[in-house]
């Protein structure tokens, strides 16, 4: 799986929010009106970009495209976190935590809700 640019990330992001069931081009770009300009023949120029990469399948009803996502989110999300975490930061979580925090991206209550996290997740719950 590759990483996508992020238009063609714009399109997937709608439709996994629409339940990861078929979709039409139609739907598509009724979701992206007032979020971009694109034309339709561009919608329909990223969905076949999608499927010619594997992540989407298409079928043909009649004058119409239906897309089904063949990747779901949590799979792409885990992929795409885990290369970022490579990239920039040597594959450190602390390093990513505290560049976020000295740039004043996470508050104090972040990093309480991260300690939340990793707690329940050691199976400490304290």
């Amino acid at each position: 799986m590759s990483r996508l640019p992020d238009a063609e990330l714009a399109i997937m992001k709608i439709i996994w929010a629409h339940g990861g069931g078929e979709i039409t081009s139609a739907q598509v770009a009724r979701e992206l009106e007032g979020k971009k300009d694109w034309a339709l023949t561009t919608v329909l120029n990223f969905l076949a970009r999608l499927t010619e990469r594997g992540f989407l399948s298409v079928r043909r009803a009649g004058k119409t495209n239906i897309y089904l996502p063949i990747i779901n989110e949590n799979d792409y999300l885990q992929l795409e976190s885990k290369s970022f975490l490579e990239r920039l930061h040597g594959n450190s979580f602390s390093s990513l935590v505290a560049a976020l925090y000295s740039g004043a991206a996470i508050s104090q209550d972040d990093l309480a809700e991260l300690k939340n996290f990793i707690d329940e997740r050691a199976g400490d719950g304290a």
